[in-house]
């Protein structure tokens, strides 16, 4: 079993719970449960991204182990999954400053999308996973800092 990998997918869909409760307590007018739910899902989006990050640094990337036929199909599927965890990401650091600056009428505008581009992102991270580590093995990897350096 790869750890890493299973931690911080782990971390994402953790992440993704957090912000579907949470938006389900805001929807209630439970402003209090909403704020603690949303704080633990960008702790534990931070968390994976820290792991995957440090993980991509120092292990690297694990290429698709998968049959020919399907790479071309995985990398486009990667490709949007990217975009939209990119995406998510930057959705959610300006949502989360709009809350934390009070400016609650943005926040609410912009939230709504973060929370449907994160919980789009969340099952389509597990898929990437299940492609990498369970239906395929996964292949040759290459820490970044190595091929930075030259080694």
């Amino acid at each position: 079993m790869h750890i890493l990998p299973t931690i911080s997918t782990s971390f994402i869909v953790i992440s993704a719970i957090f912000v579907a409760f949470g938006w389900y307590y805001i929807a209630k007018g439970n402003r209090e449960t909403h704020q603690k739910l949303m704080l633990w899902g960008a702790a534990f989006a931070l968390a994976f991204f820290l792991i995957y990050a440090s993980r991509t640094v120092f292990v690297g990337n694990t290429s698709f182990g998968g049959p020919e036929h399907l790479k071309l199909p995985y990398h486009l599927f990667l490709f949007f999954h990217i975009t939209l965890a990119t995406i998510g990401g930057v959705f959610g650091i300006v949502t989360l400053l709009h809350a934390f600056n009070k400016r609650f009428a943005k926040h609410k505008k912009i939230g709504r999308w973060t929370a449907v581009i994160w919980l789009l992102t969340a099952p389509t991270g597990v898929a990437v996973y299940i492609l990498l580590y369970v239906m395929y093995p996964g292949g040759d990897t290459k820490p970044m800092i190595d091929a930075i350096l030259g080694l």
